[in-house]
């Protein structure tokens, strides 16, 4: 069996970027990402770097060609003749390396956005190696910041000894090797790199934003490459799983740190924004930013990866925002409110528009929020830590809220501008009143209200057995009176809701209404307009394994593995389940931390201290 995340070899004998680029654009799933704590950068199989936000993941884009192919920024060190692609990370590292082939020899591309022996650099730092390993090979350097669809003009200057570029307020610096010439222009920059086996020259990018700019020399830069790498091999090491797919494993919780902001903790729910659902299509949304539900699944994953150092920062930023700004969707990385959609000029991934920045979701009411706040609160107490005064106040307010509000209709996990009594939202504040009450049981929580949860809770249990149960799907509905089915409710087993009969029947219901081969689309209907979620098909494999059904859940991951051998360990948020091609914002983090908790389920290692699927039940 294939690895989840085997290495992409292109073995055409024309070049790859003719081979696959269509009208200028790669597919997502030939793309790797880099990141140092702060920033994302996405790197084309071509020696292409199409995205990178400065200084910070929501920042406006300095390299933009994901979404415009004639005009948008990029990073690019190509061959200039036809070549093959050999393409891995270092083993337990976020550091990149390519191999290019050519007729006439073979160099090693290595990527890093740096990072140094204390941790995240001040400034953002973009460093590329390329080491001739065979004969000798040319390569086209192009260095294009972006327009922002025309909303910005890059220009160069000269400052004391260095030649600057100026994007709005990102003022960088590019360095290089001596021996590399290149001609400057306010477009940007443009060389070529002569290698012959055992030379090695480096290209790098130093940037910040309303900041003083540090001015390294390029051996500098250059060590730093290995530096990172040996941050992340010790990161590793740190991360527990005996399974069999340790590997795969460390990939997702790589990725997932690479979304960690560690400025703040918050966590991004991707790296990119406007990334379509479907080719072509209007479902282009900005995931850069932290949502609760995002937030709380990924604290979970690193709990189960054993990284309490990112769950406890993470958390600690959770409870923050929900201090000063209540219990909303989504937060900035800094913490403010996100800013509403505004739209940028530009053609979009292969014709998709709009082009947004803000998401209007912040002010939806989604009582999923509840839940996802209670269940993270109880998965780091039950690793044995404790919850101070204050946190242990704001979430006993918190449950009120919930025990107040939970017969509201509201916009659902998927937020829908339909306002719905969505099953999964029910389940989710019992969810939230069912964790209050175990943490009042454990001296976690005030008990002041502890009979008064635990009388909600079982009035949301009884509601949803009585309404949104069909017996004609055999199933839980999407919501009370609807036929449609929802993939989401799968989380209702690791929730503990019920892990009966009716649960069991669901996942067959999910199964055979919305899936489509290994992969399943989120709700009914979504088989129209979008992919398959590949979140829902983790959350599928891990409420089979915690129903006692774990030959299947197994199976189901050797499956999803093969499925997704072609990508480069960098998740999308779906899939073509017929095509193969990624759709959507990447990398998602909701589709890695689905990953890491499946896995982690199937060898015991999901939880700290938390109960089987069938207790705590409602009886």
């Amino acid at each position: 069996m294939k690895a989840l995340f085997d290495n992409l070899r292109l073995a055409s004998n024309e070049p790859a970027p003719l081979g696959q680029r269509t009208d200028g654009y790669l597919p997502l799933e030939q793309y790797a990402a880099l990141g140092d704590g702060r920033s994302v950068a996405l790197s084309g199989i071509d020696g292409a770097i199409d995205w990178w936000c400065v200084p910070n993941m929501d920042s406006p884009p300095l390299f933009d060609r994901l979404l415009d192919s004639e005009n948008g920024g990029v990073f690019s060190i190509e061959p200039d003749a036809p070549y093959t692609v050999e393409r891995r990370y270092r083993e337990n590292s976020n550091v990149l390396e390519t191999i290019f082939t050519t007729a006439g020899g073979r160099a090693k591309l290595t990527e890093s956005l740096n990072s140094g022996h204390a941790g995240r650099l001040p400034w953002a730092e973009l460093a590329r190696r390329i080491d001739g390993l065979d004969g000798s090979i040319n390569f086209k350097l192009t260095m294009r910041p972006g327009r922002r669809g025309d909303t910005v003009n890059p220009y160069h200057s000269k400052i004391g000894r260095h030649t600057v570029f100026h994007v709005d307020r990102v003022l960088g610096l590019f360095i290089q090797s001596d021996d590399i010439a290149c001609e400057w222009s306010d477009e940007g920059i443009t060389g070529t790199i002569a290698l012959s086996v055992g030379h090695r020259r480096t290209v790098a990018i130093v940037a910040g934003a309303d900041e003083p700019l540090v001015a390294p020399s390029i051996d500098e830069i250059d060590a730093r490459i290995d530096i990172s790498d040996k941050e992340w091999r010790d990161w590793c090491k740190s991360v527990s799983y005996d399974g069999n797919d340790r590997e795969a494993f460390l990939r997702s919780a790589l990725t997932l740190k690479l979304l960690l902001y560690s400025p703040s903790g918050a966590i991004a729910a991707a790296a990119t924004t406007s990334l379509p659902e479907g080719i072509g299509g209007s479902k282009n949304w900005d995931y850069r930013y932290a949502w609760v539900r995002d937030a709380g699944y990924t604290i979970e994953a690193f709990l189960a990866a054993n990284a309490q150092a990112e769950a406890k920062a993470a958390f600690t930023w959770l409870l923050s925002q929900l201090r000063a700004h209540g219990a909303r969707v989504c937060y900035t990385l800094d913490g403010k409110l996100v800013p509403d959609e505004k739209y940028w000029r530009m053609p979009g991934y292969r014709g998709s528009t709009p082009v947004i920045a803000g998401n209007q979701a912040t002010d939806q009411r989604q009582h999923g929020v509840y839940g996802d706040i209670f269940e993270t609160a109880s998965r780091f107490v039950g690793c044995g830590n404790i919850l101070d005064s204050v946190s242990a106040e704001l979430l006993s307010d918190l449950a009120d809220e919930c025990a107040d509000i939970w017969r509201m209709p509201d916009a659902g996990m998927w937020e829908l501008e339909d306002e719905q009594h969505y099953t999964m939202s029910k389940i989710s504040c019992w969810q939230a009143l069912a964790r209050a009450v175990e943490l009042a049981d454990d001296g976690q929580l005030p008990t002041t209200c502890r009979d008064r949860w635990a009388r909600e809770r079982d009035r949301v249990f009884e509601w949803v057995e009585t309404y949104c149960w069909s017996e004609t799907k055999q199933a839980f509905t999407m919501y009370p009176g609807s036929d449609m089915l929802d993939a989401s409710v799968a989380l209702a087993v690791r929730f503990r809701f019920d892990g009966h009969e009716r649960l069991r029947a669901t996942l067959t219901a999910i199964d055979r209404e919305l899936g489509a081969g290994d992969f399943h689309y989120r709700y009914t209907g979504m088989d129209r307009e979008e992919g398959c979620f590949l979140a829902c098909s983790f959350w599928m494999a891990e409420a089979w394994a915690l129903l006692g059904e774990r030959d299947e859940a197994r199976a189901r991951m050797e499956r999803l593995k093969t499925g997704l051998a072609h990508g480069h360990g960098i998740l999308a948020e779906m899939i073509d389940p017929k095509s193969g091609v990624f759709l959507g914002n990447m990398p998602q983090g909701l589709s890695h931390l689905a990953h890491i908790m499946a896995a982690a389920v199937l060898t015991g290692e999901a939880d700290c201290d938390q109960k089987s699927p069938t207790q705590g039940v409602h009886q």
